[in-house]
């Protein structure tokens, strides 16, 4: 594990250095407080820090005191070193942020000690750190294709859509349906089913560009969103996935399993002011119209798809339809 060592008097810091080099720390070394503050902001893998309170430039208090009201990822374990002894000299030091507080000269075994606990206190905050990251991850992705969930999708929709009517900017909806599905798995078996929607998600995903939002509605269902595009570029980028997923067939331990993909394309500039469902709606319709017009193709939604889907509030208007729990 690396460790920074700010001490300007050189005797103490040699000897310092000796010790913790003994002790298999990777030592980086500097000689005042600012240094040492920006020798943490630039090495992430410094998360020990033994640190002097008497320095030129910025003391130890301070270096402390900055180091806190920082970021508290990824967390910095700080010892700070003094000949100060008195008991409102350490409260002061602790106060300002130090974890741990030693009075030179220091007993090189009472370091050690010292700075092991140190070491459990980062590593269980990385443990910690990485639990919460993948409880994270499994709240807002697809177990099984790692694709957004459909939560997550929405939201991330919402997003996109508010940040686009602020910047005047266009917004693509993709809803995008396996053609015949049921008859993979009816053939093939489920399992089977679950490696050919895992590669179809993996192929979605590199069709697009690595901004871009790919999730699964759930079942063979699919929803791309993307930012700074138009309809006519939405429509390109869809054909493009309607090849990906055709072109080859998918390799499985049942065999090979060709399957191709329906695609319905919805922009915002084609419907000012649609909200999110209503942009997803409209894609649905023109999801219908492509399956209905022979599949493995995309469709981009038309003025008589979104007056199918005109608001609930406009008393002469249509009641808008649910969107399909899945496509044939």
């Amino acid at each position: 594990m690396k460790i920074l060592l700010a001490d300007d008097e050189p005797i103490a810091r040699t000897m310092l250095e000796h010790w913790l080099t003994g002790w298999g720390y990777e030592v980086v070394t500097v000689r005042d407080g600012e240094a040492a503050l920006n020798a943490l902001a630039a090495d992430p893998d410094l998360r020990l820090a033994i640190i002097d309170w008497v320095m030129p430039r910025v003391d130890g208090i301070e270096v402390c005191r900055q180091v806190r009201s920082g970021p508290a990822e990824p967390y910095i374990y700080l010892v700070l070193l003094t000949a100060k002894d008195d008991k409102s000299d350490i409260i002061q030091g602790l106060d300002a942020g130090a974890d741990d507080y030693l009075i030179k000269p220091c007993n090189p075994l009472e370091l050690k000690v010292r700075l092991r606990a140190g070491r459990r206190v980062v590593e269980l905050q990385e443990q910690l750190v990485a639990a919460r990251e993948t409880l994270r991850f499994e709240a807002m992705h697809d177990s099984l294709t790692a694709l957004l969930n459909r939560g997550a999708t929405l939201e991330q929709l919402g997003r996109e859509l508010v940040r686009s009517s602020r910047r005047n900017s266009p917004l693509t909806v993709i809803m995008a349906d396996l053609d015949h599905f049921k008859a993979v798995n009816d053939t093939f078996g489920h399992a089977t089913g679950d490696v050919v929607l895992r590669e179809v998600a993996r192929r979605l995903k590199i069709g697009v560009r690595a901004y871009d939002s790919v999730g699964r509605l759930g079942g063979e269902e699919f929803i791309a969103v993307l930012p700074e595009c138009d309809a006519s570029v939405g429509l390109g980028v869809a054909q493009r996935l309607c090849r990906l997923v055709s072109e080859s067939p998918i390799v499985t331990p049942a065999g090979t399993v060709s399957v191709t993909i329906s695609i319905g394309i919805a922009a915002s500039g084609q419907f000012p002011n649609a909200t999110a469902q209503e942009l997803m709606r409209a894609a649905d319709a023109a999801l219908y119209q492509a399956k209905n017009t022979g599949r493995a193709r995309a469709v981009l939604a038309s003025d008589a798809d979104w007056q199918e889907q005109a608001p609930v509030s406009d008393p002469e208007a249509t009641p808008l339809k649910p969107l399909a729990a899945a496509h044939v």
